[in-house]
């Protein structure tokens, strides 16, 4: 037996649209890090970006479990004394709700070139208009 390792020219990428109305921020976003990784292809390969595109509509009407939307801060820091921005999930969600998914999938992917190059892939729109009708997405459903 001979091991495949998948290469940048034999693979096949497909467009899947994903509705996120009503859905939980973290299992959505470990479905679509799973579709921007490859690991639903049988020919997946760790060091290979053998990954689809994700399109993802109604960021806005994502959802929050708990009492997330109070408690859940997100943070960054500039490196000067006192720098420390802090925002809460809703202030965020109501602000740039694109920022909430991405982060959220971010996170769930390599920390290293594969996974900024990964992260391109996802294109977040707050409402359900998208300009990637010429792709031809199908719809993937979180289940």
């Amino acid at each position: 037996m001979k091991t495949i390792s998948a290469k940048e020219t034999d693979i096949e990428r497909k467009w899947y649209v994903v509705d996120l109305n009503a859905r939980v921020v973290g299992r959505a976003a470990t479905r679509i890090a799973t579709i921007l990784r490859g690991k639903h292809k049988p020919g997946f390969t760790p060091h290979v970006d053998a990954g689809d595109f994700v399109i993802a509509i109604n960021a806005d009407k994502i959802r929050f479990t708990g009492a997330k939307l109070q408690d859940k801060y997100y943070r960054r820091y500039s490196g000067y004394p006192g720098g420390l921005t802090e925002t809460s999930a809703g202030e965020l969600l109501e602000k740039t709700p694109e920022e909430v998914i991405r982060f959220a999938v971010r996170g769930m992917l390599p920390k290293n070139t594969l996974g900024r190059q990964l992260l391109r892939k996802l294109k977040v729109y707050a409402g359900p208009d998208h300009p990637h009708a010429a792709q031809k997405p199908e719809v993937l459903e979180l289940g």
